[in-house]
């Protein structure tokens, strides 16, 4: 037998292109012309107004746990354009849609779709970076989920003003269609086993011999495992089992999904209060998402900045040896301070100070939801290996379920509790996302021993 091994080595220029690349492809444009909408199609139902914006996010639960491991069994580059189509076209339908139902459905589509640049862009971290350069990789993936929802609003609320609600789909549809054909032409493909696998058949049609195997092939199976339905199923089946397997990874879950829940609680609520308590226009009420927008920008560079440095200084103090703990350092901080963003946000709201007050509120939040789950992700990547794309699938689902979901209860809290007491509310749940992430640092090794995350 001969065994071909290959490893992957791109220039850096390369690297950083096909990770920001899949940060780009989804968004929370329509969250301000919800309401505009349903009004048209004539629907009177706060739930169903949300659902405008939620059900993108529930979508994009599903799609994680299908596409991620498919691109771990068939390459990451197939993987990405399939479903970059998917969510391109899917905007012509929201564009042209007569009525809430089908555009519901293309909003469906569209999440299901655009859901591959954040769960399969989490696997092309590991293939391209090493560990002292994942902190950064990783700060360019998560960009796509920090700022699309947080600065799409902004956008939303000038062309609904302008040109319509409609006219949303189609300058996405033009901008997404420009991004999918640069990704498909340049972007090559990076999964280490799937370009192994293509250099070998070209090899062995080159050589004549059939029996020609690399070091990714069964050793009792000459024909790639990757041909057979049984490959298939484990590969679609693994990130079910990665979550029932690992309570490192449920919990971590957990955090990431009371992180997603409480941004798309004041994504879906902060620019109608500012319309109702501040009498803002819509065009003026996306600027109400600033405030996120700047401590989510804030914690991107600066999680950028010191990940990887404290992973290396850590490491050297530990005898030169690496543990994937180290990540969760740059958690810490990010989730004293949700607590503090709602305490501040809600009871200045509630009291009616200037809108600026609230607004600057806002950023903590902004600044934390940042840090807390680039650093569970890029813990999750370090700790998972080769199977970091389904490990973040399982995560990415739960967030969206949190997400889509809990955000819906948001009109019945205030307007049961009010701004004050419901966001203080908010508030003292959130701590329980400091009490997480401290068992994940102080029990996250034995854990990882004993439920490893990178087992199969």
């Amino acid at each position: 037998e001969l065994f071909v091994r290959e490893e992957v080595d791109y220039h850096d220029l390369t690297q950083w292109y096909d990770s920001a690349q899949s940060s780009f492809l989804t968004s929370t444009i329509v969250t301000p012309a919800a309401s505009t909408i349903t009004a048209e199609f004539g629907v009177e139902s706060s739930i169903l107004s949300s659902m405008i914006t939620t059900i993108f996010v529930f979508a994009y639960m599903f799609g994680p746990l299908v596409l991620s491991p498919l691109s771990e069994l068939y390459g990451r580059q197939v993987i990405l354009n399939s479903a970059h189509a998917v969510f391109t076209l899917s905007h012509i339908g929201c564009a042209l849609a007569p009525d809430v139902g089908t555009f519901l459905t293309f909003r469906i589509l569209s999440g299901f779709g655009g859901s591959v640049s954040m769960s399969v862009g989490a696997g092309i971290v590991p293939d391209l970076f090493v560990i002292e350069q994942r902190g950064v990789a990783n700060a360019l993936v998560a960009t796509g989920s920090v700022f699309g929802p947080v600065l799409g609003p902004l956008f939303g609320g000038i062309i609904t003003q302008n040109l319509g609600w409609r006219w949303i789909f189609w300058i996405l549809l033009m901008a997404c269609a420009v991004m999918a054909s640069a990704m498909a032409i340049f972007a090559p493909e990076t999964n280490a086993s799937v370009i192994v696998y293509q250099k070998t058949l070209e090899l062995r049609k080159q050589m004549g011999r059939q029996d020609l195997q690399s070091g990714y092939d069964s050793d009792k199976d000459m024909i790639s495992p990757r041909r057979h339905w049984g490959s298939l199923s484990h590969a679609v089946t693994r990130p079910w089992k990665m979550f029932f397997q690992s309570p490192l990874l449920l919990i971590l879950c957990l955090i990431v999904g009371l992180v997603s829940a409480l941004l798309y609680t004041l994504l879906t609520t902060t620019s109608s209060i500012f319309q109702d308590d501040y009498s803002w226009s819509l065009e003026s009420a996306g600027l109400a998402y600033l405030g996120l927008g700047f401590g989510s920008l804030v914690g991107l560079v600066l999680f950028a900045k010191t990940s990887d440095a404290i992973v290396s200084r850590l490491t050297k103090a530990n005898n030169n040896t690496f543990e994937p703990e180290m990540r969760i350092m740059t958690a810490f901080i990010p989730a004293l301070l949700i607590p503090v963003s709602f305490f501040w946000y809600g009871w200045s709201a509630y009291a009616h100070t200037h809108w600026v007050v609230p607004l600057i509120g806002l950023a903590p939040f902004g600044f934390a939801q940042v840090g807390l789950t680039a650093s569970a992700q890029a813990y999750l990547i370090d700790a998972s290996g080769s199977y970091a794309a389904s490990a973040v699938a399982c995560v990415t689902s739960v967030r969206c379920l949190f997400g889509a979901f809990v955000p819906l209860a948001a009109p019945s809290l205030y307007e049961n509790l009010g701004l004050g007491w419901g966001n203080s509310l908010l508030g003292f749940l959130s701590f329980i996302m400091l009490v997480l992430t401290t068992i994940v640092y102080r029990y996250g090794r034995s854990l990882r021993r004993r439920y490893p995350l990178s087992a199969e």
